[in-house]
């Protein structure tokens, strides 16, 4: 009886399910794994419509994400919003965060979702001023959201690593753990430029690539704990979007 079902009946039906309940219908038969295995078509596009909003999906945010599955998963990766400093929102496209001009304040936000094993990709864009530190890596959910003064809050204890985009600097424990990219007058942050976050909890190790290159492996020996894309920032009004990718297409 499922197989016979036709494609108008089956989006009919899938777009009222959850995605719980769309991961357990992709078991039921090849024909409906086939069907959801499409990420473009209209069940997708559906669920994506109802969750994202209308300025996430027309904005060039979401590009390097290009189906409707791909948006879905980003937007369930994003921001958390209760999992951030107290002087942080979630803007309303869900990608967001947004500091507000707090003085002698670091604040601090995490994703929604953390990992413990597989490889995982996510970008991260700084869309304003970076300040005298802005910070960019994964903690644990230990690790402090705000704290006073402007310092260099993720990497900041032994819960969280961070690559501080305006030194150049890798943190770890509130030590410095040497320059990064090991490259010789290593070029500047510029705002707007996308970083691809590449964690990896099969080797315990953490990367990052900028306009497409690798830059080299910043940390290792991460330990077996659930870890969350994190960024720490200090500047008043300052942006930093997250769009998580999946696994990364590196083979």
């Amino acid at each position: 009886m499922a197989a016979t079902l036709t494609d108008n009946v089956l989006e009919v039906i899938f777009s009222y399910l959850d995605l719980h309940d769309l991961r357990n219908c992709s078991l039921v038969c090849k024909r409906w794994y086939m069907f959801l295995i499409d990420e473009n078509n209209d069940v997708w596009r559906l669920h994506c419509i109802r969750k994202l909003a209308e300025e996430a999906l027309k904005s060039d945010l979401l590009s390097s994400v290009p189906t409707y599955k791909a948006k879905l998963r980003a937007f369930y990766h994003a921001w958390n919003p209760n999992d951030c400093s107290r002087n942080v929102y979630i803007k309303p496209n869900g990608f967001t965060l947004h500091r507000n001009p707090v003085a002698q304040s670091t604040d601090a936000s995490r994703g929604k979702i953390g990992f413990r094993h597989g490889r995982h990709a996510w970008e991260v864009i700084w869309e304003g001023p970076l300040g005298t530190v802005a910070v960019i890596g994964i903690s644990t959910k230990e690790a402090l959201l705000q704290c006073h003064g402007y310092v260099a809050l993720l990497g900041s204890d032994d819960q969280s690593w961070g690559w501080n985009l305006v030194d150049n600097h890798l943190l770890h424990n509130g030590d410095s753990r040497g320059n990064y990219p090991l490259l010789n007058n290593a070029p500047k942050y510029q705002v707007g430029e996308r970083i691809r976050v590449i964690l990896d909890c099969d080797d315990n190790t953490l990367s990052f690539e900028k306009n497409y290159e690798f830059l080299g492996v910043a940390f290792r020996g991460l330990p077996d704990k659930r870890l969350y894309p994190a960024v720490s920032a200090v500047y008043g009004n300052t942006e930093v979007s997250m769009v998580y990718l999946g696994p990364p297409l590196d083979g």
